[in-house]
C-alpha cells in the first residue's frame, strides 16, 4: 500500500488526495483531514490520526541517540 506518488500543486496551494486514498478512508464526497507539517515534508493522515502519529515520531536529537547507541551492536555493523 506504500507508494509514492507525485502531485500538482496549483497556484493557489491546493492539492488533490487521490481517488483510491478518497475511497479507503470513506471521503468520497471530501471531508476533513490532518495534516502534519514535517518542516521538511508535509503528511496528510485520516482525521484524528495526526496527534496520535506526531506522538509516536521521534525527535532529531532522539533519533540521533538511538543510532549512537547501537554503534556498538556487531549486528549492524558494516563493512
Amino acid at each position: 500500500m506504500a507508494t509514492v506518488l507525485e502531485f500538482l500543486v496549483s497556484s493557489s496551494g491546493q492539492m488533490s488526495l487521490p481517488a483510491q486514498v478518497r475511497h479507503r478512508w470513506n471521503l468520497d464526497n471530501g471531508g476533513p483531514v490532518d495534516v502534519l507539517d514535517l518542516g521538511f515534508g508535509v503528511l496528510t493522515v485520516p482525521r484524528g490520526e495526526g496527534r496520535s502519529l506526531l506522538g509516536d515520531l521521534l525527535s532529531r536529537d532522539e533519533h540521533a541517540a538511538f543510532v549512537e547507541s547501537l554503534a556498538d551492536d556487531p549486528d549492524l555493523a558494516t563493512t
